[in-house]
């Protein structure tokens, strides 16, 4: 299933902001998608929600395990400027996906908590699957445990991007209620930094709770408007 919706999700993010192998499919205005209707909003580049849904009854949260992908090349694009043993390696790739995941994960956890949620592990009537995933992850200075002297850095103005895709449903029924996807630059700071493995993660993790205080406000936003009238 999130083999599916990672797909989903990554032709969504071609179609709100034109990047990746996809970009040629990108349509001019995707008003409808899989049922549901495109929404304005303020906060991520697009939003789609099913009409009629009503967001009063979840008081809980299924929090499904955040898939993650990386932008095409990017393990060979980083490993150029490096020393053999420096190298990104798939194993490398792999612990990075995982931390990533669960970084997210419990930014979310604790956020949605925090908003009077509680997070369950089984389905129910009153339970809203959220699955999150992230795509097109760049980074330009992963961690590959490394720590000798001679050890090189890059000179770059960001530390990386990635393109968030949220998809929600009754955890019961299984019935789609909507999708969003956002894509975000870390360190944006308008002048030249050191990027190390260490700043990637601060900036990551101030992404992630920008995304998160997005998703707790939202769903606010999602009962407030329920049902959620066709426009």
């Amino acid at each position: 299933m999130l083999n599916k919706i990672l797909s989903a999700i990554t032709l969504a993010a071609v179609l709100a902001v034109a990047v990746g192998p996809l970009a040629v499919q990108a349509a001019d205005d995707a008003a409808t998608w899989d049922g549901l209707q495109k929404v304005k909003s303020k906060k991520m580049d697009e939003a789609y929600l099913l009409p009629g849904a009503d967001f009063r009854e979840y008081s809980k949260v299924m929090l499904d395990p955040a898939e993650v992908a990386f932008a095409k090349n990017w393990q060979r694009e980083v490993n150029r400027s490096k020393s053999a043993g420096a190298r990104v390696t798939d194993e490398h790739a792999a612990e990075i996906r995982k931390a990533m995941s669960d970084g997210l994960g419990e930014i979310f956890a604790k956020d949605l908590g925090k908003a009077g949620y509680a997070i369950v592990a089984a389905p129910g009537p009153d339970v809203l699957r959220i699955t999150p995933v992230l795509v097109n992850v760049y980074i330009n200075a992963p961690d590959t445990g490394m720590s000798s002297p001679g050890r090189s850095y890059t000179y770059t103005v960001e530390a990386g991007e990635a393109t968030l895709g949220l998809e929600l449903r009754d955890s019961g029924t299984q019935q789609l209620l909507g999708r969003a996807v956002d894509r975000r630059r870390t360190g944006e700071t308008g002048r030249m930094t050191w990027t190390t493995s260490v700043t990637n993660r601060a900036e990551f993790e101030r992404v992630f709770k920008t995304w998160s205080s997005i998703l707790v406000d939202g769903l606010g936003a999602l009962k407030d408007a329920s049902p959620i009238q066709p426009k």
